[in-house]
């Protein structure tokens, strides 16, 4: 079948998630995990001081077993949503989104305003693997197959990319992992030293699994915060890993500049944009960020909205003209796929300045 253009069209071959049922080992690696540190902590902590404590420890055996199970509810709910939800993708059969190949007939070269990122060369950028032109912050998973909507990174452990749609539940299962381990890290130390003033009446099993337990938590516990504030600390410069990577490697003449970035709305605004607009709801699965992936607030798009409001402006069809009478005719050498998850070789971006 031949579009209008006259160019083939090109077949998509449909994409089945969770296909490849090996890619789900990490994944009962983790529940087998969740499942051993609650088993342990309630069994031979929570329980354990409940039998032999006083009044006082006996009430606080209580309200810590609370406590627990509400991290560890809202934990196991962040991750199943992680997993199940789609980060998103690029609409099919979009006239905006769908890449047509020049072959020699004139196509159409108009962008929508509010689009930040365009190759060196002044064209959109676009996937040779899913025929689509890619929206701003938006990369190709080699694991997915597909292009990601404001793709942060592919992982493993939840068998999803984290992207527009699930950022929320990823940020927020490692909020309430952070605090379930930190949790199990310092109420157990009450059972550590339990089991150290009384070694004789302590069975061995019972004080293996509780140091077993004590340590891996430990562990954890120091892995997650320092990846948590990492995730934080994107949130407010408004960056994912993807943009963070590429700062880290500049292109030649520049500079690294984790400061800048054409999507940062402020520190409330940063904020909103992840976890959703009503503050009330931030820490809690549901309430999730306006938009649909596709376009970002910046001060040039803010600005860009209330010129057409005002009076109305034409498509910047000119804009890929422009670009290449400034650069120059330029030779775009392909990006290493590296080991990121993602692939964009035709990603040489050339987004606005700040």
């Amino acid at each position: 079948m031949l579009r209008q253009t006259g160019t083939p069209e090109r077949q998509h071959t449909p994409k089945h998630r969770f296909g490849q049922p090996r890619k789900f080992t990490p994944v009962v690696f983790i529940v087998c995990l969740i499942l051993l540190l609650w088993f342990v902590y309630v069994k031979y902590h929570c329980i354990w001081l409940f039998k032999d404590g006083d009044a006082a420890t006996k009430t606080r055996a209580i309200i810590e077993l609370a406590v627990f199970h509400y991290f560890t509810f809202w934990l196991v709910v962040c991750y199943v949503m992680s997993i199940l939800v789609h980060p998103g993708e690029v609409p099919d059969n979009d006239p905006q989104w769908e890449y047509l190949p020049q072959d020699g007939k004139v196509l159409p070269d108009w962008a929508p305003l509010s689009l930040q990122e365009m190759k060196r060369s002044g064209e959109r950028r676009h996937c040779k693997w899913c025929g689509k032109y890619k929206p701003d912050r938006t990369h190709h998973c080699r694991v997915c197959q597909t292009c990601i909507l404001k793709m942060d990174h592919h992982c493993p452990w939840i068998y999803n990319c984290v992207g527009f749609r699930n950022y929320k539940y990823f940020f927020l299962f490692l909020w309430y992992t952070l605090c379930a381990v930190h949790m199990i890290t310092w109420t157990m130390i009450e059972s550590v030293r339990k089991c150290f003033d009384e070694p004789v009446a302590t069975p061995f099993m019972t004080m293996f699994l509780i140091f077993w337990v004590e340590t891996l938590a430990g562990l954890i516990a120091g892995a997650i915060t320092v990846f948590f504030a990492f995730h934080c600390w994107l949130m407010q410069k408004a960056m994912t890993t993807i943009e963070f990577c590429e700062k880290s490697l500049p292109k030649d003449g520049e500079k690294k500049d984790y400061d800048m970035s054409i999507y940062d709305v402020g520190f409330c605004g940063n904020i909103r944009a992840v976890l959703g607009d009503n503050m009330l709801w931030w820490f809690f699965p549901w309430s999730l960020p306006k938009g649909d992936g596709l376009n970002f607030v910046s001060d040039e798009t803010r600005l860009t909205r209330i010129m057409e409001s005002g009076k109305g402006i034409r498509r910047r069809t000119h804009q890929k003209t422009q670009r290449r009478a400034r650069l120059g005719p330029m030779m775009l050498s392909p990006r290493e796929p590296g080991d990121r998850g993602y692939a964009d070789p035709e990603d040489q971006l050339h987004g606005p300045r700040l």
